[in-house]
């Protein structure tokens, strides 16, 4: 499945468009090689997701082409969520 398919179906980003640009960005990798918006996911990938200031590290569990909201949250697991410290508010 595409990389930003499975970001969509997956509720981790809402647009697939948005996924798309975040991959292509190069803010995304795939058991640790870049990953481009057209990137294969397979089932155990682990996916690291470099938002603004939070960094989301998740493991596929599953792929399904149709997906209910409630599923969603079946198709990864989220091994570890960093959020980057705000140094403004040390000053």
């Amino acid at each position: 499945m595409r990389l930003d398919k499975f970001l969509k179906l997956s509720r981790v980003i809402k647009r697939r468009t948005v996924a798309k640009e975040i991959a292509d960005q190069g803010r995304i990798t795939i058991n640790g090689n870049k990953a481009k918006s057209s990137s294969n996911v397979n089932v155990n990938d682990k996916l690291v997701i470099s938002f603004g200031n939070k960094t989301l590290t998740i493991q596929v569990l599953n792929l399904m082409e149709i997906v209910k909201k409630d599923d969603a949250d079946k198709m990864y697991k989220v091994i570890n969520e960093a959020y980057a410290r705000d140094f403004n508010a040390e000053l």
